[in-house]
């Protein structure tokens, strides 16, 4: 059965992630779609790099045109903000990425979006669930001997123009030019490292900075479905090339995405990673004190509380949410907030899509460099001066099912906390555990929604409390 997670529905490839489950996946939408009165506005779908994304983009074709619902194809490998921004713009009820992000090559997925260019919320995944139930009794794969689809059917279906093969990319990339001063950013003649790890970002940011006149120099741009054997994560230690090359390079800042593009990993000028927290509360500090904007922030419960400190030194609020972006999308929309993130490398800035988008954040960063007129790791040294420092301890834990029941059934079920060296304030059950301590530190623990993996997030005042607070959970809970 399929199921979704807060990044969309993730599988492994030839385990759950075959052409029988993505045509079934594609019926049910098309059943919704026809429930809702949406179909006669079609769809758009898109690929990213992965193995057998494009495939799996023109079996589902197969499936909705089938269904007389017309699709509009983004026919070359996209970013996931690029659909999710054509949703919003043509007022589609509904787009498709292919895609499994940040996951492992073995995976990839699907992500479902809304009217609005959003990720599908709880309750249209629950409903999509359902609608694939019937799916499951109605679907027939491609048999031609029993009077199914024909393999050539994808062909004859753009022949019609059922499915129309689109290049949407200027769009997209003249939208982030109109809210980017790339004037600013023409005057500084920067120097930008770029690693899209192998994934689709490289077209997009190498004409955005281009335009902008900075001098760009690239690693791993070449296509490759293995990700050069790591995880197309933009994490610290994925991005030790990265570093290497803004230092040998002299470079003002090394950029990198996620396979999707939707996330965001930074190098400083002196080669030191920023942690997606940092950029977070950084780009919230840049909007409100240089460019002037007001609102409120929104993160989600595994996101630093550095955040909450800007905010307030404006006279605003951060909202917190559970981990998911349509949460933090959903939030933003209801509070009118300017800027939301996790601690993962995702956020949105308000006024863009209502999704992640690494691109936009990334020439967001470039343009804070030369309207501030300062170094990264100046800005960076700023921030620390006027908000202090915290310290992030973030863990991860596989485990077989039956641990992850006993798991569930101790701490979110039967609510038992370890003893902890430091004095509760209060706990929280809104996703999973999370303990706010009453010296401003938290300890969080949840079930991933996309992987397999239990997480544990301590941020502290002292790395070596964060440390403390993550072993004892972890002592708590039995894991080895």
């Amino acid at each position: 059965m399929i199921k979704f997670g807060t990044g969309g529905w993730r599988a492994i490839i030839g385990e759950e992630f075959t052409k029988e489950n993505i045509q079934k996946l594609a019926l049910a939408l098309c059943m919704k779609m026809k429930t809702e009165g949406a179909a006669a506005q079609g769809i758009v779908v898109g690929y990213d790099r992965r193995f057998l994304s494009k495939e799996a983009v023109v079996w589902a074709c197969e499936m909705f045109t089938k269904e007389g619902i017309r699709v509009q194809f983004v026919n070359r490998s996209s970013p996931t903000p690029l659909i999710m921004y054509y949703v919003m713009k043509y007022q589609l009820p509904y787009g498709i990425m292919v895609t499994a992000s940040h996951n492992p090559a073995i995976y990839n997925g699907i992500k479902v979006f809304t009217a609005g260019g959003r990720d599908a919320d709880e309750q249209q995944t629950a409903d999509l669930e359902q609608w694939l139930i019937r799916a499951e009794e109605t679907y027939v794969c491609d048999d031609t001997e029993k009077g199914k689809m024909p393999t050539s059917f994808y062909q004859k279906s753009v022949e019609d123009g059922m499915v129309e093969e689109i290049h949407p990319l200027n769009d997209y990339l003249d939208n982030i030019i109109q809210v980017i001063d790339m004037d600013a950013i023409r005057k500084r003649d920067l120097r930008v490292a770029l690693d899209p790890m192998y994934g689709v970002s490289l077209t997009a940011l190498n004409t955005l900075l281009s335009m902008a006149r900075c001098t760009v120099e690239t690693i791993h741009a070449q296509h490759d479905t293995l990700f050069g054997g790591k995880m197309p994560a933009p994490a610290e230690h994925t991005l030790r090339n990265l570093q290497n090359f803004v230092l040998d390079r002299f470079c003002d800042i090394g950029i990198a995405t996620d396979g999707d593009a939707d996330r965001i990993g930074v190098i400083d000028d002196k080669g030191r990673f920023l942690h997606p927290n940092e950029i977070l509360v950084m780009l919230y500090y840049y909007l409100m004190e240089y460019k002037g904007w007001r609102g409120p922030a929104v993160r989600n419960i595994s996101t630093t509380h550095l955040l909450d400190r800007v905010a307030e030194s404006f006279g605003e609020t951060c909202y917190e949410v559970p981990v998911g972006f349509k949460y933090i999308s959903a939030k933003m929309q209801e509070t009118g907030a300017i800027i939301g993130g996790e601690s993962s490398g995702g956020l949105t800035v308000k006024g863009h899509i209502h999704g992640k988008d690494g691109i936009y954040a990334a020439m967001l960063l470039v343009e804070m460099i030369a309207v501030s007129g300062k170094k990264l790791s100046e800005i960076t040294e700023d921030i620390r001066r006027r908000y202090g420092v915290t310290h992030m301890e973030e863990r991860a834990y596989r485990f077989d099912p039956e641990r992850k029941e006993g798991i569930r059934r101790l701490l979110m079920e039967g609510k038992h906390l370890p003893e902890l060296p430091f004095a509760v304030d209060h706990v929280s059950w809104l996703d999973g555990c999370k303990v706010y301590l009453q010296n401003g530190g938290w300890v969080s623990a949840r079930f991933s929604g996309t992987e397999p993996l239990l997480r544990i997030f301590c941020e502290m005042g002292k790395k070596e409390d964060a440390v403390r607070c993550c072993e004892i959970f972890e002592k708590f809970l039995g894991i080895p």
